[in-house]
């Protein structure tokens, strides 16, 4: 099969808001010449194209794309999500948990390649939205029970002293393949990155708390904006594919 013709193929469903038809196409490559040419397709499909296939996760089958993408395609596209302004996050969640948690990846690869771009912390921080008292409890604590926890937040200078602290919990306690398995991933694999992430989420939750949108910035009279807690910089190709995809498919 011609990959220059596939590709354009799969552009013009997704430009067309065929996503199933899209997905097939690429299926069909798989089984015709092996995950071998479908990767090759993937380098060279922008993340936003990809993006649009993997957010469609159903998790009642499995999704050749989200089983072979690689950390640094899938950190580039997952930056982009919030284009889609998904207010319940429902789409970002499954397909996280679809790609960090697949049978033969490595979650802290994937999440260090998220953490690793700009937007980043963001959209770790969208993740974790809807949880964010546990979270803050688990910071605090290291449970997720948010009775154990008297509501107080940690300062930032506390989190990073105790960035390293021993896990009170056994790994196969929070094992969900969800939010709880990535929030103990990250705090206690990556806790640089989970500490940057719960300050954008306190940034987010400020925002919310006082009406203001996803787009609007806080002052700096006491308040925070989630750009100063992100610490992604993307390298150079990365920023020129995202760029790139300013003009999102959707």
């Amino acid at each position: 099969m011609n990959h220059l013709a596939l590709i354009a193929k799969t552009q013009s469903l997704i430009a067309a808001g065929d996503i199933v038809g899209a997905e097939s196409a690429l299926v069909e490559l798989a089984d015709a010449e092996g995950d071998g040419a479908l990767l090759v397709v993937l380098e060279q499909l922008p993340p936003k194209d990809i993006l649009a296939v993997m957010r469609e996760y159903d998790d009642s089958k499995e999704s050749v794309i989200n089983l072979l993408v690689t950390p640094a395609q899938f950190a580039r596209a997952v930056v982009i999500e919030k284009q889609y302004k998904d207010l319940s996050r429902t789409h970002l969640r499954g397909m996280v948990n679809s790609v960090i948690f697949r049978a033969d990846g490595d979650p802290v690869a994937f999440l260090t390649a998220i953490g690793d771009l700009e937007g980043g912390s963001e959209a770790l921080a969208d993740y974790f939205a809807e949880r964010w008292s546990r979270v803050e409890a688990f910071a605090r604590t290291g449970h997720f029970d948010t009775v154990e926890d008297d509501g107080e937040m940690v300062s930032e200078a506390d989190l990073y002293a105790n960035a390293y602290a021993k896990a009170r919990l056994d790994e196969d306690e929070v094992a969900d393949q969800d939010w709880m398995q990535m929030a103990f991933t990250l705090r206690y694999q990556l806790p640089d990155l989970f500490i940057e992430m719960l300050l954008v989420l306190r940034a987010k939750a400020r925002a919310h708390d006082l009406g203001l949108g996803e787009d609007d910035e806080l002052e700096d009279d006491g308040k925070v904006e989630t750009g100063d807690t992100d610490r992604g910089k993307a390298t150079p190709a990365a920023r020129e594919g995202l760029d790139a995809d300013e003009e999102s498919a959707i």
